[in-house]
């Protein structure tokens, strides 16, 4: 099956194309606009950072990765840290 990344990079290309041919038909010069679905890759993560630390109940399945939370909110039981 095809990943998210892929489908939305081709629906992206598609598009682009469609775009760039209606421009071309309308006025006659011929633009492509084939950096559009590219566009994401230059906001992506990169690869030094770091996730969130997690904190989770010892006592039961509770996790966090929100730094203000101290206890858990189902038993009281203070949250462990765990580097991910």
């Amino acid at each position: 099956m095809v990943s998210s990344r892929v489908a939305t990079a081709a629906v992206g290309v598609v598009a682009s194309l469609l775009v760039s041919y209606v421009v071309w038909r309308v006025t006659g010069v011929a633009l492509f606009f084939l950096a559009v679905p590219f566009v994401p890759l230059l906001f992506r993560r990169r690869g030094d950072e770091t996730e969130p630390d997690v904190y989770a109940c010892p006592e039961c399945d509770f996790r966090t990765r929100n730094p203000e939370f101290a206890y858990c909110p189902r038993d009281g039981a203070p949250l462990e840290r765990r580097r991910r």
